[in-house]
């Protein structure tokens, strides 16, 4: 059966015409439309069309679509377009998580069904799709992103310090982790625009682990109920207007390499910048930005991107926290990916 009202979309990736391994979980944000067309010819050109005479619909920040097919004889004449998709499921893997009989769907900015209907019920479907408000609307109440927001986590000295430590070494482009057979490996993409500065002086790493375990971390057991046992990475970086400097939408534990990650940490090291906030799509179109020292803490889970930064430098240290459950499911994956490099004996 197609998914029922209030039923999270499973996440699965895909080929598209313009991008050979599209994650549908960053289609969050706006409202998703998506058409699984029927094999018969006739049923199939009629739903197409009533596709094509509302395209102006889906302007891709609002709304978007997807087209789920089975036939990969269609393929050669499609190309994806603003606010449109092309999805080929010749092995029927993504149609089985939606119910196997043609039909239209559409999901909230959460990927959360809102209600499917029949396929040749098409002309009342984009009916009720140009009547839907703004997404960040959908809930009829203002929503907010279940971020922590903590203020003073490092005094002023310190975010100067690892500022200067910054600038006097430029730090590196760095890129997006992806899975490529059974590892998880940087990929220097467009989603990305940041250098990086990774501190190895122990004796500064432990000046910083004791300002977190003071005074963020009691903050993060209160408010998201979460006990922080492991730090991944010490990690300073500068979103530079003149290198373009964005993050695009992600989640930070999709990858078999990062699925041990709890949560995300984005201390402030500085004001002088205009854009760089942070924005988390499914819960509406709001920027939070903490104060120089303090931190914004949120679940790896949760769809986020740092907008560009249009004037300025933004510096901050973003570390990851998890427990020891999550060290657990760490330890595995290096396991696994060390059997795999040693020879066969």
């Amino acid at each position: 059966m197609p998914l029922r009202p209030g039923q999270n979309a499973p996440w699965f990736t895909a080929a598209t015409p313009s991008n050979p391994e599209f994650a549908f979980d960053t289609a969050a944000g706006r409202f998703v439309v998506m058409l699984f067309l029927p094999d018969a010819p006739d049923a199939r050109v009629q739903a197409l069309r009533t596709l094509a005479a509302n395209q102006r619909l889906f302007d891709d920040a609002n709304r978007c679509a997807f087209v789920v097919y089975r036939d990969p004889a269609m393929t050669g004449g499609l190309r994806d377009m603003r606010g449109l998709r092309w999805m080929l499921d010749a092995d029927g893997a993504i149609t089985r998580h939606f119910g196997p009989e043609p039909h239209w769907l559409l999901l909230d900015p959460t990927l959360r069904a809102v209600g499917a209907t029949a396929i040749e019920d098409g002309e009342a479907f984009m009916a009720r799709i140009a009547a839907l408000p703004h997404p960040g609307q959908h809930a009829g109440t203002p929503l907010h992103a279940p971020a922590l927001i903590v203020p003073n986590v490092f005094e002023p000295e310190l975010c100067e310090a690892l500022i200067g430590l910054h600038q006097g070494d430029g730090g590196e482009f760095t890129g997006v982790m992806r899975d490529v057979e059974g590892r998880t490996v940087a990929v220097m993409d467009e989603l990305k625009k940041r250098r990086d500065l990774w501190l190895q002086d122990q004796v500064l790493q432990t000046a910083i682990r004791e300002r977190l375990e003071r005074r963020l971390y009691p903050m993060i057991h209160r408010g998201l109920g979460f006990t922080v046992t492991r730090i991944e990475r010490y990690l300073v970086s500068c979103y530079d207007a003149a290198d373009g400097g964005v993050f695009h939408p992600h989640r930070d534990n999709t990858t078999l390499g990062t699925a041990h990650r709890k949560f995300a940490c984005s201390i402030n090291l500085n004001a002088e910048f205009e854009g760089g906030d942070l924005r988390f799509a499914e819960y509406g179109p709001a920027t939070y930005r903490a104060p120089p020292g303090g931190a914004v803490v949120f679940s790896c889970a949760m769809m986020h991107e740092a907008t560009p930064v249009t004037a300025g430098r933004r510096y901050a240290f973003l570390p990851f926290f998890f427990d020891e459950a999550g060290a657990a499911t760490l330890r595995a994956y290096q396991e696994k990916t060390k059997a795999m490099a040693e020879p066969a004996a």
